[in-house]
């Protein structure tokens, strides 16, 4: 299923040493699967018993549709996702259309990839099953890592007390991440004051062309809800954001109340309405959404951090799981292109910080824009008619499969490296 290439010159030391990887969610398994295209062996850690994403739909845009067609799944993207024809914002109460962008195949021919709503739990199956059958990839379920140590010789790592070495290590495992909290320490995140409620919907049980094969979003005062269909469009998933001055846990699996939510949009659209209506109760979730400032350093010698580990994205412009399928494509090249794996830790760094950063920062601003009432709403709304193509072309136009690596000057880089750093990793790790 994956394209071969020839061996990098850093695979040749790494037969006794792969990578290895914590974390077995979208990030992480991508990241496995580019590694192993390129003929660098991995070893995957996932603390959980079995492989599932929490959360129901998910948005793959352009940017980063198009790494995972180059890991030779686009037979099975399209079998499994829906193609959005548009993408819309909606008034909450009349319905008027704000801004329509086109997507299908106007995005394909744009951007060269299309852009697919996906189900989460279907995607990180399709990544799986295309992993278990690659033999540079070793899967590794009910794997918590309890400890890190890293010397000039690679990295090892203390698992249900076995130890596990390996060139490198990359923290894949998340806002809560293992491996950040060794390197960095703990830092506590910042409730943004809004609450999200996510819920599925069976089609079957909505009127007949009630929703519209687009990602739409109905911006409201002090709160949005967005609804696009998922498994070839047999779901409808919702995503209905509130502000709230009140929550205490960061947590995407706490069971929501549907008449607390029902009572949130009351007064909203009737489509709104009729969806509430027919959502599967027993699948309703909320959680709070908590902010963190981009981290000034994401590597420390052989370790470095991928994805909701390093970079957690606020979910109000559908970018978080791309973000980290983009990481995954840079960090492969870097690795493969790189002798070093600190060096190339270093480049990965470099090339990804920026873009990420400004996708956390365009996250938290439509946070607020999305929620604008009186005068500033009706100013948004007429922004927002002329603002759609340039940031689709922002965001989808950047092609991670072809970013400029520079050996050299990363070789140079990793001689400023501080050995201090890595003693200190040492020490928080024991």
């Amino acid at each position: 299923m994956l394209g071969a290439r020839s061996p990098s010159k850093w695979h040749a030391a790494l037969d006794k040493d792969p990578v290895l990887i914590a974390g077995g969610g979208i990030g992480g398994v991508t990241t496995a699967l580019a590694l192993a295209q390129r003929q660098i062996p991995v070893i995957l850690f996932e603390q959980a018993q079995e492989f599932s994403d929490v959360g129901a739909g998910i948005q793959l845009s352009p940017n980063c549709s198009r790494v995972l067609r180059s890991l030779g799944l686009s037979q099975e993207l399209a079998d499994q996702g829906f193609l959005p024809q548009y993408t819309q914002f909606r008034h909450w109460h009349n319905g008027k259309i704000i801004s329509e962008t086109s997507l299908g195949k106007a995005a394909e021919q744009a951007f060269g990839a299309p852009y697919y709503h996906f189900h989460r739990s279907d995607l990180l199956n399709l990544l799986v099953d295309a992993a278990k059958t690659h033999p540079l990839i070793q899967l590794n379920l009910g794997c918590r890592i309890d400890s890190i140590e890293q010397s000039e010789d690679g990295v090892s790592v203390l698992v249900n007390k076995a130890t596990y070495s390996g060139g490198c290590l990359i923290g894949a495992d998340g806002i809560h991440s293992k491996v950040r909290e060794t390197l960095f320490g703990s830092a506590s995140p910042t409730f943004t004051g809004n609450v999200a409620w996510r819920a599925l919907v069976p089609t079957s049980s909505l009127p007949k062309g009630l929703i519209q094969p687009a990602a739409t979003a109905w911006w409201g005062p002090g709160k949005h809800f967005v609804h696009y269909y998922v498994r070839g469009g047999t779901m409808v998933n919702c995503v209905c954001v509130v502000e709230s001055n009140d929550w205490q846990e960061e947590s995407w699996s706490i069971k929501g109340d549907f008449t607390a939510l029902a009572a949130e949009f009351a007064d909203w659209h009737p489509t709104i309405n009729t969806l509430l209506a027919n959502v599967d109760k027993g699948g309703l979730f909320k959680w709070g959404l908590f902010d963190r400032p981009p981290l000034p350093q994401w590597s420390v010698g052989k370790i470095t951090l991928l994805g909701d580990a390093c970079h957690p994205t606020l979910p109000f412009m559908a970018q978080g799981a791309a973000m980290a399928i983009e990481d995954a494509a840079v960090i492969a090249k870097c690795l493969h292109q790189t002798e070093n794996p600190t060096a190339a830790f270093l480049q990965y760094e470099k090339l990804r910080k920026k873009r990420t950063a400004m996708i956390q920062q365009l996250s938290r601003r439509n946070a607020k824009v999305f929620h604008l009432k009186g005068i500033a709403a009706w100013a948004r709304n007429r922004a927002a008619k002329r603002a759609g193509g340039s940031t689709m072309n922002k965001l989808y136009g950047y092609d991670a499969l072809n970013v400029v690596i520079n050996s050299k000057k990363a070789g140079q880089k990793v001689k400023e490296q501080s050995k201090e750093d890595q003693r200190k990793t040492n020490e928080r790790a024991n």
